[in-house]
């Protein structure tokens, strides 16, 4: 499939190293590893992190020609601290080059030409009105493409508008169990139980499937009126750094191919918890690794 995945690339600044991520950055990552034409469209700085992140999509096999070079800003930093749960806490440095990517009229075209079967999107680069303005340009202009909504809060980063329009934009709908109650807020979503919820949200918002992840304990998966909960992989977390864009990348592989809802769910649970049994946010994995745990 053909998957357009916009949404910030930025280096992960940990007390031990540097790793290139950003949440859609890691999905298109991922999603090219499991043999997808994938466009990703973001911006870097015209700096060193910049060089760094052109020089590894290059190595990867990733496309750099949907990347803009903002003279004027940054390439995108986070800070990385774990708590003492094991989960990360991000200090984000805004402006940065990602908040600002732009494509010319050639790269529209191609990306356009022949039309994505996918658009992938999250929510924190879509704070910018330049970013916000871009993707809503590409969904006015791929109507037949279906859209990923990867919710992916982070502090003082989303508005409830804004989350409220990329839900309303989107066919699939993925969060963690720490957003549910913010979703329930802000789409006024009822529901004592994960299903219940994942009901609620579909009709809330008008989607065809509602994911959400729920750490070590797997996920729970609602499509097709269809409900289950598939139970995680027991490993040793190196980090959790880009598990659930693996995970994402993973359940849309499954999703397009039409798969069973279990065997979906299964095999993105596999790869998230091998992802998350690895340092940095894309390290090398094959499938036959994830189908081994």
């Amino acid at each position: 499939m053909k998957i357009v995945s916009i949404g910030e690339v930025l280096w992960d600044i940990l007390p031990e190293a540097e790793h290139l991520g950003g949440a859609p950055f890691n999905f298109a990552l991922h999603a090219h590893h499991l043999g997808h034409e994938v466009c990703f469209v973001s911006a870097v700085g015209e700096d060193p992190r910049g060089d760094g992140v052109l020089d590894q999509m290059a190595q990867s096999g990733l496309s750099t020609r949907f990347i803009h070079r903002a003279p004027d800003h940054p390439t995108g930093t986070v800070t990385v601290a774990t708590d003492s749960s094991g989960l990360p806490q991000y200090q984000i440095h805004r402006p940065a080059a990602y908040d600002f990517p732009a494509l010319g009229q050639p790269a529209v075209d191609a990306l356009l030409t022949p039309a994505p079967d996918w658009i992938s999107f999250g929510t924190l680069q879509q704070m910018s009105a330049a970013a916000h303005e871009l993707t809503m340009k590409l969904l006015a202009n791929t109507p037949t493409a279906r859209r990923f909504y990867d919710v992916n809060l982070r502090a003082n980063s989303f508005t409830p508008d804004l989350v409220r329009t990329l839900a309303l934009q989107a066919h699939i709908l993925k969060l963690n169990e720490q957003e549910v109650p913010a979703l329930q807020e802000i789409g006024g979503i009822q529901g004592e139980s994960r299903e219940q919820f994942c009901r609620n949200c579909l009709q809330a918002f008008q989607l065809d499937a509602v994911c959400i992840t729920l750490g070590p304990k797997g996920c729970a998966l609602f499509l097709n009126d269809e409900y289950l909960e598939a139970p995680g992989f027991s490993i040793r977390v190196a980090d959790t750094i880009g598990a659930g864009d693996a995970f994402s990348a993973a359940l849309l592989h499954g999703l397009n191919a039409g798969r069973p809802l279990r065997q979906i769910a299964d095999f993105a649970n596999r790869v998230g918890a091998l992802v998350a049994s690895r340092p940095g946010g894309t390290p090398q994995w094959t499938v036959a690794d994830a189908m081994a745990l």
